[in-house]
């Protein structure tokens, strides 16, 4: 997609809209395509999934805990001979940790099936959720803030697509069959298929909210080419728009807007360029079929 310039005039009208055009860009009318939405990323926080996970492995020592009381008869007590609910509870721990001092044994059959094909099944679930946790929040997150700092070190003359839905994926098929390198191209979305969809494209992508500030500066908006903007929403692409226009005053704009009414004030925001899918659609259909003599 070949983005032009914005010229000098049209920064300065932007710097100095009016209040009235702020005021309605503002309560511009969302229009909605089929295209996923660009907005706050829909992901559960880390927190949540923490707590998830522990909420889960609670359960799983609760049920481990009733299994070897209901068949304490076949447990034995090498200290005291008497098995009481702290011990219980202490051979759980013990056991579904693997530490075992010897001092609380199963002696019957039943106590060991149970042990065999109840608790170990247990312990192993346990020890899968706490090194699933470990490798989430420490050796995965270490490893992409890692490679997200070496992807931003090499960035510079790329293009930045908001939004890989239907329509960011068509600019970026365009994009590649024209000979771009899927290494300089960008992709921002709050859908995580969306991103591991571009990656396996060969194309950096990051996960997040292409309205934020800090998001546009991780993927170094002020060294990029040009960004492709669509977001799904009007609303939401005017918004990325301002966003990167107060960042990249000179970048080429890029967006497609759903609404006739909505161009303008794209327009206003900072976009160089508009791409109305529906007006385009349209105009491709009426030269279809008009005869070929009023086209000549």
């Amino acid at each position: 997609m070949e983005v032009a310039p914005v010229a000098a005039c049209h920064h300065a009208r932007h710097r100095n809209r009016p209040l009235a055009t702020l005021r309605r860009l503002a309560h511009v009318r969302a229009v909605n395509d089929d295209t996923p939405r660009l907005g706050r990323r829909n992901t559960a926080s880390p927190w949540r999934v923490l707590a998830g996970r522990a909420a889960i492995a609670a359960s799983l020592l609760v049920i481990a805990f009733c299994l070897l009381w209901f068949d304490r008869d076949g447990l034995r007590d090498n200290i005291d001979n008497h098995l009481s609910f702290t011990d219980t509870l202490y051979f759980t721990m013990i056991t579904i940790t693997t530490v075992g001092y010897g001092d609380i044994v199963p002696v019957s059959d039943r106590a060991r099936l149970i042990d065999a094909f109840l608790i170990t099944p247990i312990r192993l679930f346990i020890w899968l959720i706490f090194l699933g946790t470990a490798f989430d929040l420490v050796f995965k997150q270490s490893w992409g803030r890692w490679r997200m700092r070496q992807i931003q070190n090499e960035l510079g003359n790329h293009i930045i697509i908001a939004g890989f839905g239907r329509s960011g994926g068509k600019a970026v098929a365009n994009l590649l069959a024209r000979g771009t390198d899927p290494t300089d191209i960008v992709v921002v979305d709050c859908n995580s298929k969306q991103v591991e969809r571009a990656k396996s494209l060969g194309l950096a992508a990051i996960q997040g909210d292409a309205s934020d500030n800090e998001l546009l500066a991780a993927v170094r908006i002020e060294r990029a080419s040009a960004l492709i903007v669509s977001a799904g929403r009007d609303d939401t692409s005017i918004l990325i728009i301002l966003t990167a226009r107060a960042m990249a005053p000179d970048l080429p704009i890029a967006v497609s807007i759903q609404s006739e009414d909505n161009e303008d004030i794209a327009t206003h925001a900072g976009a160089s360029t508009v791409v109305n899918p529906v007006s385009v659609v349209g105009g491709l259909l009426a030269d279809s079929v008009r005869p070929r003599a009023a086209v000549t």
